[in-house]
Order: C-alpha cells, then sequence, then structure tokens
C-alpha cells in the first residue's frame, strides 16, 4: 500500500466466481474517486478446471502473487464432479488460508432491510453477529493427513494449539470492542465448543478465557455447539461475536447465512496476522452459472469487509468510509425495494444488483 493505492489479489475462480467479483469490482470502483483510493488488480485463475487440466489448482506463481498483495478477493472454486484420487476437492481457498496462516475467519451475519428473513420473530431484524470461525487447525488440520487402513477403518485427527487460540482469541475480543464502540453498546465473545467431551476443545476453552481477563470491558461466555444451533433458531439476536473450531464453524456459518436470506448475502474474510483474503460464503453453483442471475450481495459485502480491514489494517480513514458507504448502499438498494435478487424471488440479476448499489453510494464529497 502507498498514499491510498492498494495491489489486490483478484481470483475469481469458476461457476458464478467470475460473475460475482466482477459486480464487486464494479462497486469498488465506484468508491475510488470519491475517497481519494486506488485499486491495482492483478488476476489470478484457478480452480477445479485448472486443476482437472494441469494437475494443478493454484500455480506457485499464483501463491506468490497472493503473498505479496495487500488483499484478497476471492471468488469461488470447486466442481462437484472433479476430484483429488483421495476423493477430496481441490481447493485453493484452504490452501491460501493454511500458506498464509489465515487462522480468523470472519463470518457476518446481519439482517439487510428488505430481504426476507426466515423467523418471524419482529427481533429477526435486529440480527447482527459475527461468527469468527478457526480456520487454520481443529478437524481441518487433518486435511491431507487422514489414514484410511485396510479399507475398515478411517482416521481424522483435531489439533488446537495455544498459540493459534491465543491469537485467535485476542483478535474476537479486539473485533467486540469495535463493534460495541460502533454499535454504543457493552460486547460479548461466546466460545463455541464440545468442550465436556472432548480434550482439545476443554483446551481451547480454557486458554480463551486466560486470554479474557486481558479484556475486562468485553462479556466472555461459553456455550456447546449444540445448544447454539438450537439458540440460533430461538434468539439470534442475542449474539455478537462468537468462536469456535473450524469444522463447527463451516456448519453454523451455513446455519447464520440462511438467518438472514441465504448464501447470497454471506460475506466473509479469512484473516491473519499479515494477509487477508475476503469471499462469499457460497460456492460456484454450476446450475446458474453463466445466466448472470447470481445474487453478488455476498461478494459486495466482502469487498467492503475488505476495505474495513485496509483502513484499520493501514490507517485509511478513507477506506472505512468508504466500506460503510457500501454497505449502507446495500441497505438502501434492497431496503427500498429498488432492487430483488433471483435467490428471494425477484428478477434482478448479478448486474442490476450491483447497478442498484453503485446508484445509492454517496454523491462525490472529493476531487
Amino acid at each position: 500500500m502507498r498514499n491510498n493505492a492498494f495491489h489486490i489479489a483478484a481470483m475469481p475462480g469458476e461457476g458464478i466466481g467470475p460473475e460475482v467479483v466482477e459486480a464487486a469490482v464494479s462497486v469498488l470502483g465506484a468508491v475510488e474517486a470519491r475517497h481519494g483510493l486506488k485499486f491495482d488488480f492483478e488476476y489470478v485463475s484457478g480452480g477445479a478446471h485448472q486443476y482437472k487440466e494441469t494437475g494443478v489448482a493454484m500455480t506457485e506463481d499464483g501463491f506468490k502473487v497472493a503473498d505479496v498483495a495487500d488483499a484478497i478477493l476471492f471468488g469461488a472454486m470447486g466442481w462437484p464432479e472433479i476430484r483429488r484420487p483421495d476423493g477430496t476437492e481441490p481447493a485453493p481457498q484452504l490452501d491460501l488460508r493454511f500458506r498464509l496462516g489465515l487462522y480468523a475467519g470472519l463470518r457476518p451475519a446481519r439482517a439487510i432491510p428488505g430481504v426476507p428473513l426466515p423467523l418471524k420473530s419482529p427481533r429477526a431484524k435486529d440480527i447482527d453477529l459475527v461468527l469468527v470461525r478457526e480456520s487454520i487447525e481443529g478437524l481441518f488440520a487433518s486435511r491431507n493427513k487422514g489414514v484410511l487402513e485396510n479399507d475398515t477403518v478411517a482416521r481424522d485427527t483435531m489439533v488446537i494449539t495455544r498459540d493459534v487460540t491465543e491469537r485467535l482469541s485476542r483478535f474476537c475480543f479486539s473485533l467486540a470492542g469495535r463493534r460495541a464502540a460502533l454499535r454504543q453498546r457493552r460486547g460479548t465473545v461466546t466460545i463455541i465448543d464440545k468442550s465436556n467431551v472432548f480434550v482439545s476443545l476443554a483446551f481451547m476453552r480454557k486458554v480463551f478465557f486466560e486470554v479474557s481477563k486481558n479484556y475486562p470491558e468485553i462479556d466472555a461466555r461459553q456455550h456447546s455447539v449444540d445448544a447454539t444451533a438450537l439458540d440460533l433458531i430461538r434468539h439470534p439476536w442475542d449474539f455478537d461475536v462468537m468462536v469456535t473450531e473450524n469444522m463447527f464453524g463451516d456448519i453454523l456459518s451455513d446455519l447464520t447465512a440462511g438467518l438472514v436470506g441465504g448464501m447470497g448475502f454471506a460475506p466473509s474474510g479469512d484473516i491473519g496476522d499479515e494477509h487477508a483474503l475476503f469471499q462469499p460464503c457460497h460456492g460456484t453453483a454450476p446450475d446458474i452459472a453463466g445466466q448472470g442471475i447470481a445474487n453478488p450481495t455476498a461478494t459486495i459485502l466482502s469487498a467492503a469487509l475488505m476495505l474495513d480491514w485496509l483502513g484499520v489494517r493501514h490507517g485509511s480513514q478513507a477506506c472505512v468510509e468508504a466500506a460503510a458507504e457500501i454497505e449502507a448502499a446495500v441497505d438502501s438498494a434492497f431496503g427500498s425495494g429498488a432492487v430483488r435478487s433471483t435467490d428471494i424471488g425477484g428478477k434482478d440479476g448479478t448486474g442490476a444488483v450491483a447497478r442498484a448499489v453503485i446508484e445509492r453510494l454517496q454523491p462525490s464529497r472529493r476531487v
């Protein structure tokens, strides 16, 4: 980064990935001049089809681009019919998490005005939580390391370390503090686990509460994962920041997305100490790829998360303001009824949603 100029590694991927990334890039373009920002996009190919053709889902040159970029904007990669010899999918997004140390998987879920919600309680509109999924350990530490014994027993191993849990916990308490300041209320971080059964998760809980002592202004709580699944249906508006093991987070983040309208409204960020990747929570959606009807909102909101992270990391108020404007424009576009994406029963495709958001960005304040 130099003078509010940022080098972004853009990885559109396959399926609907290129469509939604194009929409997000157009929204980013709309805030550039207004805030004195400059985005230099370097495009990197990759995905299951590239793996099928070359045996490599992402080249080493592609990983090098990611390593030196200020941030990564990712679309979607993967294809149901394309598998590795062991039956698993080639997934460069997972490779990036491990190689770049992206331990904090940020999964916000916020009710957007105008988007129909499955819960009929009047409190549903108050849903505003962040699930933080530990992204490089837990059960996913067994990726590429599982053992199949004589075609009769398969073994995968969960791994939890003090180092990553401490960093993850500090990240979550800091996030809760920032959210509390913005929302003018006390922050809460709840660790979601199964510590009554697994030693590894009892250890994770222990380390979490040790770190919590350094953040007395934030409430620290614990909840079992099965009870959490129930309470996310009963009263999700009571949660603030939630932190959990990798596999639990993978599952619960789809549940929280469903609470606010579906995967088309679910952004994410995978954040480490030096790098960060931002992408929609959804996959490649082969059934609608190339039709121009994919909802790009999750990717647009992921781009806003990227701007906010860049702003905090580099002390750029321009980035922070641009992120807030994009989020507000999304709320206005859907809340006014001007746009309704196809995944919630409307007729507005990818381009129409992006245009509606761009039209609602604040007028130029800079020359």
